[in-house]
């Protein structure tokens, strides 16, 4: 695409986080959307919500998201904010599997707009009870420490003291005998460090969700010509190849304008029917 096509090309967002994502987001909307981001540190995001439960979350997700792009644009005095905001649960399709949603949105104040860069995957999110130092040596391949470092609780998840950022079996022993000595009953509860620059694994996640978003700056409205025309929706109802009824499968994606609500419905020709065994008559 020209730079020409651009539409933030040369222009200059702020990027409030204390948790190095500016490594990941900055230079990915540099190179693809010609957008300068500024790193803003200057607040304590954690204000906004921990994932060790001590301060609750500043509202949703995406609440929490807009919250520090606000705050970014505020203290830095620009007209556009970038701010990213993870959550974690089960996976969508087993329930079984733990999962990380990451969100990177971008607030435009000169064209009234708001974009959302989104993506779910796999999470890097394990925890356990422990009693001993032998059971804490087993839990680490499961939290594929040291890359992914730890949190260390007295007692279970609940307590109210932990320490963070354990990236070493020397730091991790001290933690454990500090624990130990605080601990009630004897337990211990570990888990992953979920913040960015603690879990590569979600800053993986977070380059993915900063992908689509830029892709969305870059994706204009053909009737306004406004950036974020984007997928809102799918039409389903791809018929079976063996019996002709309608499933579940997708034929079309609906694409809406953020500025105009022009929308297209835009088919999805790299399929010609569903296969029986997505049919909930020939495969119930």
């Amino acid at each position: 695409m020209s730079r020409y096509l651009k539409p933030y090309f040369g222009l200059q967002a702020s990027l409030l986080t204390q948790h190095g994502k500016e490594a990941i987001i900055s230079p990915e909307l540099l190179s693809t959307n010609g957008l300068e981001v500024i790193h803003v540190n200057n607040y304590d995001t954690d204000k906004l919500g921990t994932f060790t439960r001590d301060i609750p979350r500043y509202g949703s997700q995406l609440d929490a998201a807009r919250k520090k792009a606000r705050i970014g644009m505020a203290l830095s005095d620009t007209k556009i904010g970038i701010a990213s905001e993870g959550a974690f649960g089960n996976d969508p399709y087993t329930g079984l599997l733990p999962w990380n949603y990451e969100l990177v949105i971008l607030i435009d104040d000169t064209r009234n707009l708001e974009i959302t860069g989104f993506y779910g995957g796999e999470a890097q999110s394990a925890s356990k009870q422990v009693t001993s130092w032998d059971e804490v040596i087993a839990f680490l391949p499961e939290a594929q420490f040291p890359s992914h470092q730890l949190v260390i609780r007295p007692d279970d998840e609940y307590h109210p003291l932990c320490r963070k950022g354990i990236n070493t079996i020397d730091s991790l022993e001290l933690a454990y005998h500090w624990a130990k000595n605080l601990s009630k009953n004897g337990n211990i509860f570990l888990e992953n460090d979920l913040r960015a620059h603690t879990n590569p694994t979600r800053i993986a996640n977070i380059l993915k969700a900063t992908q689509d978003l830029a892709k969305k700056l870059n994706s204009l409205c053909p009737k306004c010509e406004s950036p974020g025309f984007s997928v809102t929706k799918t039409k389903k109802g791809l018929l079976c190849a063996n019996c002709g009824a309608s499933t579940n499968l997708p034929i079309s994606n609906i694409w809406s304008c953020l500025n105009c609500r022009h929308t297209k419905e835009i088919a999805i020709t790299n399929q010609a029917a569903a296969d029986p065994s997505r049919c909930n008559y020939c495969n119930p």
